[in-house]
């Protein structure tokens, strides 16, 4: 299964892992948001609500989608945030990683704050 994010000028898609977290997006599809930035992370606020996964962690690889449980958002980090060590990704906290970026996520670069998000299924 895939799903695809678009931000209006830039669009990514993703492979949908075996997790809980994973589950809980794909039945409340399609979702909106406005999307926010935080370095090279893009994230928006969605409307499920999960719990921490027992291997939630906050260093990603670029290209691996979170879910971050504080915030009920989902968190695509593409390079360094304010509290990144060296050259890791680090979110600002543990978070729930339920997809994988199929493309090339340093696009993401070019989403400026307020646009508009829609996250939908792909066939």
């Amino acid at each position: 299964m895939r799903v695809r994010f678009n931000f209006g000028s830039v669009t990514l898609d993703a492979e949908i892992l075996a997790t809980p977290t994973a589950r809980a997006i794909m039945a409340a599809l399609p979702l909106e948001g406005s999307a926010l930035t935080w370095g090279e992370e893009v994230y928006f606020d969605i409307a499920v609500k999960v719990a921490r996964e027992k291997d939630a962690r906050a260093i990603v690889k670029p290209g691996e989608i979170a879910y971050w449980p504080e915030g009920h958002a989902i968190a695509i980090g593409f390079g360094r945030t304010p509290i990144s060590k060296g050259d890791e990704t680090r979110l600002a906290s543990p978070c729930n990683i339920w997809a994988k970026a199929l493309g090339d996520v340093k696009m993401l670069a070019r989403v400026k704050a307020g646009s508009k998000v829609v996250v939908s299924a792909v066939d």
